[in-house]
């Protein structure tokens, strides 16, 4: 039993250790801002898209 507890210690700093570990990805800036303004142009016409389906109050002449 006091070698299963010798064992448990390290192995359970380790396993948290490791469990704090980040991978960091970089993305080159230019691709990043590329895709940021494909995004923000879809969002854009999703926006317009819906706008031109609804019908303004007024229009229907009420």
């Amino acid at each position: 039993m006091k070698t299963l507890h010798l064992w448990l210690i390290p192995a359970v700093l380790v396993a948290s250790l490791s469990a704090c570990v980040t991978i960091n990805i970089y993305f080159p800036a230019a691709a990043a801002e590329k895709a940021a303004d494909r995004i923000i142009d879809e969002v854009w016409q999703l926006k317009q898209q819906q706008g031109e389906t609804k019908t303004e109050p007024g229009e229907n002449g009420k």
